[in-house]
């Protein structure tokens, strides 16, 4: 058997994606709840100021909140190890700066993990998954500020001891180095430059300056919150979390190849090297300085990032992309960058499908940081259509997911210390690039749709039976 035992199998979700009641018991509005929905970068906007009559997904999802029982008894049923889920910030502190916490919001995330250990399944909590409390936002432009680190550890203070006992693993921050790209300064880091006039989502004006200062505060916060973490109970476990982009030179010119060198060190290194080697790299000074940032280090920085190195390393894994230094028009769908790779077919929104570059991935990072690894996000996208029968076949999800698991075998058989694999979207949820339900990943179908119909009932596609057998073979039975 080549997986371990102990492998832990899952999915995993974001609470903004799944949960809705935005506005329900205590929870502050975030970031989130101010995108509208839209077809990728094109129509989904920021409006800082609620629209009437503007459709926001994150309001209601697909009513996870409400629902979490039926839906956790549905993945016990596939045979879940893991479910990955996200800690909805503002519904702990509601706008961030709050003294105490909301205690509406800590029991009902108690409530879900006692319902995930009923099963018999590890909740794997991301502390900040794509939602800062807006309220932040506007006091101080979020993580542009050094104060959000006290904020942050407030907040992790609260969830760390309410749960001590049941929880063992956490993730500080959501795909971290999705700030190396414009997009990340208002998904993650919740800045927002222009509180008067709704923003197209993927235009916001670009600061790099803030985007980078706002990243060390969270390198910052981060090796904190992993010290407190230990300190409050020695048995937890933190980890980083990171896109990782697989990348490859377009053509053998050296010129191509240095651009993917430059492009790995950008999106797959900068901030993974500071969080399990507890360092900012060498090339660091001057990727920075050619970006025009100067970082303001306060005194005592470098030592905090040192000792509050992350436990073991997670990534999401999507797709890959080719890097050259002509210029080239970039690949659809691509949002790190990059051009298409002429070999490699592609999903329904453009995210070329590479099932090897998940191995590169896994042995890219083992060799680099020798930390155990999870992927905790993998999955396709795509218009699942439900037939005249009420079977949902969702064959090309299958073969998507036994070729990476099958990659992801052949790792651990080069030596990769593997922890478990949670894919994307393990129910429908509303996609957070588009805003669009009909983008759909998992195994559990939601009858819910971008015109506003649909009563949110769960159904079982051909793909969670396959994944049941999945997970009872531990991964030996494939077909």
């Amino acid at each position: 058997m080549v997986l371990s035992k102990d492998f832990l199998w899952g999915g995993a979700t974001a609470a903004n994606q799944c949960e809705g009641a935005w506005d329900r018991d205590g929870k502050g509005i975030s970031v989130s709840d101010i995108c509208t929905g839209g077809k990728f970068g094109q129509s989904k906007r920021i409006t800082p100021v609620l629209e009437p009559d503007t459709f926001y997904p994150s309001r209601e999802a697909i009513q996870h909140y409400d629902r979490f029982r039926e839906d956790i008894a549905l993945f016990a049923e596939m045979g879940f190890k893991c479910y990955r889920f996200s800690i909805a910030w503002a519904r702990i502190f509601p706008n961030g700066d709050e003294a105490q916490p909301n205690e509406a919001g800590l029991r009902h995330y108690e409530e879900v993990i006692d319902e995930c250990l009923k099963y018999g399944i590890e909740p794997l909590i991301t502390i900040s998954h794509y939602e800062v409390p807006f309220g932040l936002t506007k006091k101080c432009n979020a993580w542009v500020s050094r104060d959000m680190i006290d904020y942050f550890l407030n907040y992790c203070r609260a969830i760390f001891t309410r749960y001590k006992g049941k929880v063992k693993y956490w993730l500080t921050f959501n795909e971290i180095n999705s700030a190396s790209a414009p997009m990340g300064a208002l998904l993650n880091q919740g800045i927002l430059n222009d509180l008067e006039h709704p923003t197209e989502f993927m235009n916001q004006p670009d600061i790099p300056q803030q985007r980078y200062q706002g990243l060390h505060h969270m390198f910052v916060a981060s090796a904190l919150a992993v010290q407190m973490a230990h300190e409050i109970d020695p048995n937890y476990r933190v980890g980083n979390m990171m896109i990782y982009s697989a990348s490859y030179p377009l053509t053998c010119d050296p010129d191509d190849v240095l651009a993917c060198q430059h492009y790995n060190r950008l999106y797959n290194y900068y901030c993974t090297d500071v969080q399990a080697r507890g360092a900012y790299p060498a090339f660091a000074a001057r990727m920075l300085e050619e970006m025009g940032v100067k970082l303001d280090v306060q005194p005592g920085d470098a030592e905090i990032l040192k000792n509050g190195t992350v436990d073991f390393i997670t990534f999401s894994y999507y797709m890959s992309s080719c890097q050259t230094a002509k210029d080239i028009k970039g690949g659809e769908g691509n949002i790190l960058g990059g051009v298409p790779n002429p070999n490699l077919p592609s999903s329904d929104w453009g995210w070329q499908i590479d099932p090897k570059g998940l191995r590169y991935a896994l042995n890219d990072l083992y060799d680099r940081y020798g930390l155990p690894l999870m992927v905790v996000e993998n999955g396709l996208g795509a218009k699942d259509v439900i037939g005249a029968d009420g079977s949902i076949n969702d064959d090309y999800r299958i073969d998507y997911l036994r070729q990476h698991i099958e990659q992801m075998k052949e790792a651990v058989k080069d030596g990769v210390d593997l922890m478990g694999y949670t894919p994307w979207g393990c129910i429908d949820l509303v996609s957070a690039s588009t805003g669009e339900y009909a983008k759909r990943y998992g195994f559990i179908y939601v009858r819910r749709y971008d015109d506003g119909t649909g009563d949110f009932a769960r159904l079982k596609k051909k793909s969670f039976y396959w994944y049941q057998k999945v997970i009872k073979t531990n991964g030996e039975d494939l077909a």
